[in-house]
């Protein structure tokens, strides 16, 4: 089960957290710093997987990652789930934001956290992957995208009425 996904950047600044296992507010922020610490100091040669820290778990958790440019994504995850099939899930997680922002940077992870979000959410719910094929999860997307033009096309009209 995955327990956590966290984007941060290099300087251990959360782009996106999502807890799918309840921990308070103060415990969350020290899983992130702890993870960052962790991270950083690995070098770019070694493996993508590590044990968890003390915080979130200890030797039955792994920390499965990937550094892309100046992002972190991190997944932690207990023994139950594969180390490579997370890494599978992060590159299809990265392939499908580069899709929907066209060369994903930093930028469009603060200025589209909702879109972000959903995408998470439509690969994995509950802490259990639901969905791994890019296209079906774009689709998604693409519908979800049509919707809110709609509903803001229906808003104009209602925001007209009350000034006039």
């Amino acid at each position: 089960m995955i327990k956590a996904a966290l984007i941060f950047n290099n300087h251990g600044k959360p782009r996106l957290t999502k807890f799918f296992t309840y921990y308070t507010e103060e415990m969350q922020q020290q899983i992130i710093r702890e993870t960052f610490l962790l991270l950083s100091k690995r070098e770019d040669s070694v493996c993508n997987f590590l044990e968890g820290g003390t915080l979130i778990g200890g030797s039955d958790f792994r920390l499965v990652y990937r550094h892309y440019a100046t992002l972190y994504f991190v997944f932690c995850v207990d023994s139950s789930e594969s180390e490579l099939g997370i890494l599978d899930l992060i590159q299809v997680f990265v392939e499908t934001l580069d899709r929907c922002f066209e060369n994903v940077c930093e930028l469009d992870l603060i200025f589209h956290m909702d879109k972000v979000h959903y995408i998470l959410q439509e690969i994995v719910m509950g802490g259990m992957v639901v969905e791994t094929n890019q296209t079906e999860i774009l689709t998604h997307i693409e519908a979800q995208q049509r919707i809110e033009k709609q509903e803001a096309a229906l808003q104009i009209p209602v925001a007209l009425s009350k000034i006039f």
